[in-house]
C-alpha cells in the first residue's frame, strides 16, 4: 500500500504491517517505530558558529543524518521558500543550511531529495531570490513546485479541533523522511513563524487556517503530520514586521540553531531564543494538548553547544 492511499484512509504515517493493521494496532506499532530510534538527547541548541558548521556540530551529536535517513529512501525537505527576499532579509530559510542538510542526506545514501514550498509571493521569484533552489540543486536535490494543485491530494485530520480536512503535498505523504527547516522569525498573526506554522507551506488551501482560528489549525496540522526531523535557523532572526520584514533593519544577527524531533519543544526553545515567553504563541499550548509534543524542555536532555563568536 502506497502511503499516499494510507493517508487517504485516514490511518495514520509509517511502514505498518497487514496483520497490524487488522489487529487495529495502530497506536502500539507507531510507539514502537518511534521508540526504535534512540537518540542521546531530546534536541541540540547550537549558538555562535557558521549556519554550516553549526548543523555538522549538531547532528554529529545525535549519531549524524544515518539516524534520520536510511539508504535508498527518498527524502522531502520543506525550507521556508515563502518570499521573493534575498537571504539577508531572514524572510526565509538560509540557503547554505540547506545545501548542507541535502549534502548530509545523500551522504547518509538518500536515493532522491526533494525540496519545496508553497510560497506565497510568485514561486519562481521566492525560489530565485531566496537562493535556495540555486543551493539545492547545487548540493544534489530536486526542486518541486508546490503551486500545482495536482500534487496535493484530500486528507482528514480525525482529531483536529478547527482543521478537520486538508489537501497535502503528495511528497510530504510519500517521501520516507520528511525534514522541516523553519526560519526564527516573527509574525504578525501567529506571533512567531517557527516549525509548527512552517507547516502552513505543505498544504493547498492557507486561506482556511487563516480565517478559521490560525492557532488552533496550526495545532490540528502539526499533531497529525510529525516531520522526522525539525532544524531550526535562526542565525539571522527577523524581529519586527514578519513574517516578510520590510528591511535588513529588522533583521538580528542571533547565530543560533536548534535540531530534534519533538516540533512542540524546539518552538517552545525557539521563543525563548526569540526573547519572548512561549505562553504567548498560542499554538504551542494547544498542539501539547493535542500530544504533539511537549513544551517542558526543562527535564529534558538537551545538548547545548557553543562554538567560535
Amino acid at each position: 500500500m502506497k502511503r499516499r492511499d494510507f493517508i487517504r484512509n485516514s490511518i495514520g504515517f509509517g511502514v505498518l504491517s497487514g496483520a497490524a493493521l487488522s489487529m487495529g494496532r495502530l497506536d502500539e506499532v507507531m510507539a514502537a517505530e518511534n521508540a526504535a530510534l534512540q537518540l542521546p538527547y531530546d534536541f541540540v541548541a547550537i549558538k555562535g558558529g557558521e549556519a554550516v558548521e553549526m548543523f555538522d556540530k549538531g547532528i554529529a551529536s545525535l549519531g549524524g543524518m544515518k539516524q534520520f535517513v536510511k539508504p535508498n529512501q527518498t527524502v522531502v525537505i520543506k525550507p521556508n521558500i515563502g518570499w521573493d527576499s534575498a537571504p539577508e532579509r531572514a524572510a526565509n530559510t538560509n540557503p547554505q543550511l540547506v545545501a548542507r542538510i541535502i549534502e548530509q542526506c545523500k551522504m547518509a545514501g538518500a536515493k532522491t531529495v526533494y525540496v519545496f514550498d508553497n510560497s506565497c509571493a510568485e514561486e519562481s521569484r521566492c525560489y530565485k531570490i531566496s537562493g535556495i533552489e540555486a543551493a539545492a540543486k547545487s548540493a544534489g536535490a530536486t526542486m518541486v513546485s508546490g503551486k500545482s494543485a495536482g500534487y496535493y491530494q484530500a486528507v482528514t485530520l480525525p482529531n483536529g479541533k478547527r482543521l478537520k480536512n486538508a489537501k497535502v503535498h503528495e511528497l510530504i505523504l510519500e517521501s520516507d523522511v520528511f525534514i522541516n527547516v523553519p526560519v526564527l522569525k516573527n509574525h504578525g498573526g501567529s506571533t512567531l513563524s517557527v516549525c509548527m506554522k512552517n507547516l502552513m507551506g505543505v498544504v493547498w488551501d492557507r486561506e482556511y487556517w487563516h480565517s478559521n482560528d490560525l492557532h488552533q489549525c496550526i495545532a490540528d496540522f502539526a499533531a497529525y503530520r510529525k516531520p522526522d526531523l525539525n532544524i531550526v535557523d535562526a542565525f539571522r532572526v527577523l524581529k519586527r514586521n514578519g513574517p516578510r520584514g520590510v528591511s535588513v533593519a529588522d533583521v538580528v544577527t542571533m547565530k543560533y540553531q536548534l535540531i530534534g524531533k519533538d516540533i512542540v519543544a524546539l518552538d517552545t526553545a525557539s521563543a525563548k531564543v526569540f526573547g519572548i515567553d512561549p505562553k504567548q504563541v498560542k499554538h504551542i499550548g494547544l498542539a501539547e494538548q493535542l500530544g504533539a509534543g511537549s513544551s517542558n524542555i526543562e527535564t529534558m536532555k538537551v545538548n547545548r553547544i557553543t562554538m567560535g563568536a
